[in-house]
């Protein structure tokens, strides 16, 4: 199941013209985290339109809430290079294309507040990142239109989708297990400073993040990093 997850909203018109959009392209869970914002506002009710029900059922949670799903995807309109592994992004597109194929995971995209986005300690804790090709003299998108973009993709992949292609990849917990073998690994090798020990966790964490592992591919991680010595 996929999960539309706002940040800290500000904006009662926002939050209702995401529900509006979630009901839009199919999709109905929307999930509030420390909302800043009455969510269920007459404002938020009424740019809501025909999606109120969407409104009505969000829950409203705290930070810690995250821990719930197997993978968490972040959104960001600030690009870094090759060399900044925690904003190195995936299109639209591209989340679809690998989404289409998952099934039996709970997975949740997150967006961040209005005007500052999600801070890089929310990002590195994200499996992974997605963001929205737009104009380099204005990139940064409303949440509501953001939402839209995203979810019409992820619409279309899916009625494109064709039976026998979905995999399960591992799960949260797998995912976690098979990354306390790495970094014990790393932890157990000299690096010339700790930073640089990091950012190779990190990067490993964005790996697996994004290959979304079948069980297959991870039990032959797992027998791979054990005989490392």
């Amino acid at each position: 199941m996929i999960s539309i997850i706002l940040l800290e909203p500000k904006k009662p018109g926002n939050v209702g013209a995401v529900a509006r959009v979630i009901k839009n392209f199919d999709f109905f869970d929307l999930i509030v985290i420390n909302p800043q914002c009455d969510i269920k506002s007459k404002e938020a009710m009424d740019r809501s339109a025909h999606a109120k029900n969407i409104l009505e059922n969000a829950k409203i949670e705290h930070i810690s809430y995250l821990k719930n799903f197997d993978y968490i995807i972040a959104t960001t309109s600030k690009l870094g290079t090759d060399y900044n592994i925690p904003r190195s992004p995936i299109t639209p597109a591209q989340l679809a294309d690998k989404l289409s194929k998952i099934k039996n995971r709970k997975i949740g995209i997150i967006f961040g507040p209005e005007g500052t986005g999600l801070s890089n300690e929310l990002i590195n804790i994200c499996d992974f990142l997605v963001t929205i090709p737009s104009s380099i003299k204005y990139p940064t998108l409303n949440v509501s239109h953001s939402v839209g973009i995203i979810l019409y993709e992820l619409f279309q992949k899916s009625r494109e989708k064709k039976q026998g292609e979905q995999i399960i990849p591992v799960s949260k917990k797998e995912k976690e297990h098979l990354l306390k073998i790495i970094y014990n690994k790393l932890d157990k090798m000299h690096f010339a400073t700790k930073e640089k020990k990091e950012t190779q966790k990190l990067i490993w964490k964005r790996i697996l993040g994004k290959s979304m592992l079948t069980k297959r591919e991870a039990f032959a991680l797992f027998g791979f990093f054990r005989k490392l010595k």
